[in-house]
C-alpha cells in the first residue's frame, strides 16, 4: 500500500517530467533528490568527465546526498519542483 508520501512523489515526478527544461542547476539537484529517493545511495563507478561530462555532474550530484533516507529525498524532490513551478509562473507574470 503507498503511503501519502508516495503518491504525493509519483504526482510531482510526472509534474517534473511534463515541465519544460530549467538551468542545468536545477536540473541535477532535482536528478539527485529522484534518484536518492528511487534508489537510495549511489552505485557504480563514478564517469570520466573526458568520457561524459554530464553523466559526470549527475553521479556527482546523487552521491552529495549519499545517506539521505529515501523519504527525505522525496520531500526535497517534492519541494524542488514546487519551487521550481513557483519560479516559472513569476517568470510568466
Amino acid at each position: 500500500m503507498s503511503s501519502d508520501l508516495d503518491k504525493d512523489f509519483e504526482k510531482y515526478v510526472e509534474i517534473g517530467n511534463a515541465m519544460p527544461p530549467q538551468a542545468a542547476d536545477d536540473m541535477l539537484i532535482a536528478y539527485a533528490y529522484f534518484k536518492q529517493a528511487t534508489e537510495g545511495d549511489v552505485s557504480g563507478v563514478r564517469p570520466t568527465e573526458s568520457s561524459n561530462v554530464v553523466q559526470t555532474f549527475k553521479y556527482d550530484a546523487w552521491r552529495r546526498l549519499e545517506g539521505m533516507p529515501m523519504e527525505e529525498a522525496k520531500k526535497r524532490y517534492i519541494k524542488t519542483i514546487i519551487e521550481l513551478k513557483e519560479r516559472a509562473a513569476k517568470k510568466s507574470e
